[in-house]
């Protein structure tokens, strides 16, 4: 851990961009000298992106069926793409479905076993999260022990069943490959899908239970997908105050009606739209329905959204990344990060100030990635 003094950079403090020192002492911004002085002229020095929900690093633990073992491995992976891409604490959302395979119960019991084992022995402070099928009703008895053994304090509901097909007796598109991919005779997937389907009376009430009893021992929890404004008010009722990736601008209003807090998708900005043919994040956030800005699936697009937003004028700079750094942090109930002040954690991204491309990463006071010109700075005698 480095105490630097950071100098001629711009720096993102409360009032906005401003040519002022930074000074790091003991891993934790502080308001007087007493480090090492490195010159950063011509670069940016903003706080540490907070990714609050993002599964890209599923490619990392299993970039083929069965290639991939020791998943130790692909976390470290994981983290240099992060820390490559100014991320500072990333969510990992693992999914638990009905889909199996990737997203079935075996896989997420070695994902989360992986991240208990070796999230404390890197730099970049990894937290993960459960993406929980609602109509997976024979788990929910053991689901609270579950998440009690693996370390997870957030889950997130959704429902991806076709009800519409399944109701009607139809086979779902893709549904021959997806029952392929996990291993499955797709006969048996369908009859799983519709047997699932068939008990969809019983999902509310025990959702109810279930969320009464998470909430009670204090772990966080939130919906996926919402669409109606009933829905939305459901999960609140329940406790579950984070809405992630509304789907309507009906939903997201709700969700801001009843105080709830919205993480929209970083990628839907980028691209200008939601691929799936969804409300708008530009739209929403131009509306002042958002509070954090995710990965979702591609690590990079939270720093480039937060750009996009600000070089559009549809906020300004610090608005914009305020986005993906302290809205996300208060999001999650992380209090010591997401701004520069003194007494934050030193969770910091250097940018070039002309190519907006990440420079350095720190957290902590400790360096998780550091590129050729920023390094001669630093290490210079």
């Amino acid at each position: 851990m480095a105490d630097l003094d950071l100098q001629g950079a711009q720096v993102l403090g409360p009032e906005g961009l401003d040519r002022q020192a930074l000074h790091i002492v003991g891993g934790l911004i502080s308001d007087a000298p007493a480090g090492r002085p490195v010159s950063l002229e011509g670069y940016l020095v903003l706080p540490g992106i907070v990714d609050a929900h993002g599964d890209g690093f599923e490619r990392h633990l299993a970039p083929r069926r069965g290639a991939m073992k020791q998943m130790g491995e692909g976390l470290i992976a994981v983290e240099a793409e992060l820390a490559a891409n100014g991320i500072t604490t990333a969510v990992l959302a693992q999914f638990i479905s009905w889909e199996g395979g990737l997203r079935g119960l075996e896989f997420a019991d070695e994902v989360f076993q992986a991240i208990a084992e070796t999230a404390p022995t890197l730099v970049t402070d990894l937290r993960p999260q459960l993406r929980f099928e609602t109509h997976l009703l024979d788990l929910y008895d053991s689901l609270p022990e579950r998440l009690a053994r693996w370390g997870v304090d957030y889950i997130v509901f959704n429902d991806h069943l076709p009800h519409a097909r399944l109701a009607d007796g139809r086979t779902p598109p893709r549904m021959v490959g997806q029952a392929l991919k996990a291993g499955r005779n797709p006969e048996d997937h369908f009859a799983l899908m519709q047997r699932l389907h068939a008990q969809r009376h019983k999902v509310p009430g025990a959702l109810d239970a279930l969320c009464t009893q998470l909430g009670s021992r204090g772990l966080r929890l939130g919906s996926h997908d919402d669409t109606t404004a009933a829905e939305r008010f459901e999960w609140h009722e329940r406790g579950a105050t984070i809405a992630e990736f509304p789907e309507t601008q009906e939903a997201a209003e709700a969700a801001r009606t009843h105080g709830d807090g919205i993480v929209l998708g970083a990628p839907n900005v980028v691209r200008g739209g939601s691929h799936n043919g969804n409300v708008s994040a530009l739209d929403l956030i131009a509306m002042g329905f958002c509070d954090a800005l995710a990965s979702d699936y591609h690590y990079p697009s939270p720093r480039r959204a937060a750009l996009m937003l600000a070089d559009s004028g549809v906020v300004d700079f610090a608005t914009a990344w305020r986005l993906v750094s302290e809205g996300p942090a208060r999001l999650l109930g992380l209090e010591d990060r997401g701004t520069l002040v003194p007494g934050q954690c030193a969770d910091i991204v250097v940018l070039d100030a002309t190519t907006y491309r990440v420079a350095a990463t720190m957290v902590r006071g400790r360096f998780s990635y550091l590129s050729g010109d920023i390094a001669e700075r630093v290490f210079a005698a």
